[in-house]
């Protein structure tokens, strides 16, 4: 199954990659793993994570406060957001008029 990302989904991930090698050199690294690792289990799992609503739902990461919004239709998976936790929750709901 395609993963697609909002562009503004894509510059979350950016700015947190670039965050956290900021704070600790490769520690931006290890978020982008994560974050794939996250991607492949969505990828075959694409049902089994957290349903914030009707058409979506939310991947943790393990490592940090992050989680992947997403929604899946029958060709593809569309992330919406790489929300971190502290952020207000459903700041992501407008993206899709939610």
């Amino acid at each position: 199954m395609k993963i697609r990302f909002l562009e503004v989904a894509q510059r979350e991930l950016d700015e947190a990659i670039e965050y956290h090698n900021a704070e600790v050199p490769g520690l931006g690294k290890a978020f982008l793993v994560e974050t794939l690792a996250a991607l492949e289990r969505i990828r075959h799992f694409p049902n089994g994570w957290h349903p914030l609503s009707e058409n979506t739902r939310r991947c943790r990461l393990r490592r940090f406060p992050y989680g992947l919004v997403y929604a899946v239709d029958k060709e593809e998976i569309l992330v919406i957001a790489v929300a971190h936790f502290h952020r207000k929750p459903d700041f992501w709901r407008k993206r899709l008029g939610v």
